[in-house]
């Protein structure tokens, strides 16, 4: 018996020590091949799968609605953290479902924190203002429809 059990503890051990290196050259290739900045494809936009564009119509449609209150000074907190948390759903859904080419997904990630920084603000989690989180999240949007292929896309207005 003890015999099993030492053998399941180095089992683990090996296993542990393996999954630990395999995330840690996994942050390690993230690092080095990471984008600082936003670029196009050979000249070309970046392409798309349906569920990213179904996501970042949503967050454009949820911004469109909210930005006549938001231009008025009409909006209040609480409907701010409610459009954060469509937002931030929205986010999740991409997230879980999209399916892009390694390169196409690292420029994609720059969209990603912009987005995320924005909701973070809109939620009245960070120092920033509400409404600026709402002017970071159309800066993202804008970006998003520049350097990324999605037939009909059409920044909110408000």
């Amino acid at each position: 018996m003890k015999a099993i059990r030492l053998f399941c503890v180095a089992v683990l051990g090996v296993c542990l020590e393996g999954i630990a290196r395999a995330e840690h050259d996994h942050r390690h290739d993230h690092e080095t091949e990471a984008p600082r900045q936003l670029q196009l494809n050979a000249g070309k936009k970046w392409a798309t799968d349906a569920s990213l564009r179904q996501s970042m119509s949503g967050i454009n449609q949820a911004m469109a609605k909210a930005l006549p209150l938001i231009h008025r000074q009409q909006f209040s907190d609480a409907q701010y953290q409610s459009l954060a948390g469509s937002i931030n759903r929205q986010l999740a859904f991409a997230i879980e479902n999209c399916k892009l080419e390694s390169r196409a997904d690292a420029m994609l990630h720059l969209v990603m924190a912009d987005l995320q920084g924005g909701v973070e603000a809109m939620a009245g989690k960070t120092a920033g203002g509400r409404h600026d989180g709402a002017v970071q999240v159309l800066h993202a949007l804008k970006a998003y429809g520049q350097y990324f292929q999605h037939p009909g896309w059409r920044l909110a207005r408000g």
